[in-house]
């Protein structure tokens, strides 16, 4: 039955929208699960910097599989957390949380921020 992968398809190219949606409408995005010690380090990581992010938590969220599959297309993985920043992939907590530690992460964030005054 082709009819599935068609909705399939559709599924997909919907969730790929909502996802690239996501990523430019917010300065800090973070694919995350309730669940995750990571997730959680990243996000305080950002909390930690007085940064507002956006969280989606795919363990909740009723598209968190294609959402899943969109980030493994993107990024080369399904890991969580999966942080975006100013539209780009940066990596999971431990690399959000070097580039912190090097300088390049505030900077990256007052970028997008100044971007969106404009």
């Amino acid at each position: 039955t082709g009819g599935s992968s068609a909705s399939g398809w559709g599924l997909l190219m919907l969730t790929l929208l909502c996802f690239f949606e996501i990523i430019s409408d917010n300065c800090v995005v973070i694919f995350s699960k309730t669940t995750c010690f990571y997730c959680k380090m990243a996000k305080k990581l950002f909390e930690g910097m007085n940064v507002n992010y956006t969280a989606v938590e795919l363990d909740v969220n009723k598209n968190g599989s294609q959402f899943q599959d969109v980030l493994e297309q993107m990024t080369g993985g399904r890991t969580v957390p999966r942080v975006f920043v100013n539209g780009t992939f940066v990596g999971g907590a431990t690399d959000t949380q070097r580039l912190h530690e090097e300088g390049k992460l505030l900077p990256l964030v007052h970028q997008c921020q100044m971007r969106r005054k404009f």
